[in-house]
């Protein structure tokens, strides 16, 4: 049951005029988190690299009654974060959430990964979240506060072979969270959420060209039988940006359908 529009519930969950910058916003969970924001109130301005896709998500937050700022660029040039924030901050009046949802990596083994794989993947998924951080802390406190969400993965929960360099970062990601959250509290709430198997587009089309037993393997292991969506996370991330988790700083929630490794299928029939 969705609760009424002046119900305390709407009000834990609503983000009515907050403006929010999310980042890798151009599909995939970036873009689903727009678009739940704009349906919760906030205005939001939209980062990543591909201008075409930016304006889509942007006419679908739009559609909602909510402004939107299309700011096409590479997240891995320090320089673009910082006029990323300042026109975000001149042109929507202010800024109250960060999401840095954009990152990611490609793993080898060991020994076939090199210093250089791992200083650039740090960059990605580290240095410039934290940019951006450091960038929009000030204009946070100039509003009051504010929620910063980080995007990690349950990967960096694991240690699994030939993940290395994804689940390394990931792990970066988690403390990076914590650390945040130590320095910046209490005026300034930092959490991350962590997804399981989402089904991106990108991730969609590898799983399509595997044999079909690839995608079945993978929901026999998870408890939901099923891999996620974006629409999945983005629900995780609103919590963690609205007044709903108002005492909740530095944590880390995976939203990953609940993955057994070592879950025997059709010992009991699924309820």
């Amino acid at each position: 049951m969705i609760p009424a529009d002046d119900s305390p519930m709407t009000d834990a969950f609503g983000l009515d005029d907050k403006v929010a910058i999310v980042t890798g916003a151009g599909k995939g969970i970036g873009a689903a988190i727009a678009r739940i924001f704009a349906d919760a109130g906030a205005d939001v301005a939209l980062c990543a690299r591909t201008e075409t896709d930016l304006r889509s998500v942007a006419a679908d937050v739009q559609a909602r009654g909510r402004r939107a700022l299309v700011l096409a660029g590479d997240v891995n040039d320090l320089d673009y974060l910082a006029r990323a924030v300042e026109e975000t901050t001149s042109t929507l009046g202010g800024l109250d959430i960060v999401v840095n949802n954009a990152g990611g990596s490609v793993s080898k083994p060991m020994l076939k990964t090199t210093v250089t794989d791992l200083e650039k993947a740090f960059h990605f998924n580290i240095s410039s979240p934290f940019e951006l951080c450091r960038l929009a802390v000030p204009h946070l406190l100039e509003r009051g506060g504010g929620s910063i969400v980080n995007i990690g993965s349950v990967a960096g929960l694991n240690a699994s072979r030939g993940s290395l360099t994804h689940s390394l970062m990931k792990s970066a990601v988690a403390q990076l969270t914590r650390l945040l959250a130590a320095e910046l509290s209490p005026r300034i709430r930092v959490n991350a959420v962590l997804p399981g198997a989402v089904e991106t587009d990108s991730f969609r089309t590898w799983l399509d060209h595997q044999p079909p037993q690839a995608r079945e393997g993978m929901a026999e292991r998870t408890a939901m039988r099923r891999n996620g969506v974006p629409d999945d996370i983005a629900p995780a991330v609103l919590y963690f940006a609205s007044p709903a988790s108002a005492w909740v700083t530095g944590k880390l929630l995976a939203v990953d359908g609940s993955p057994a490794p070592d879950l025997i299928p059709n010992r009991l029939p699924d309820l």
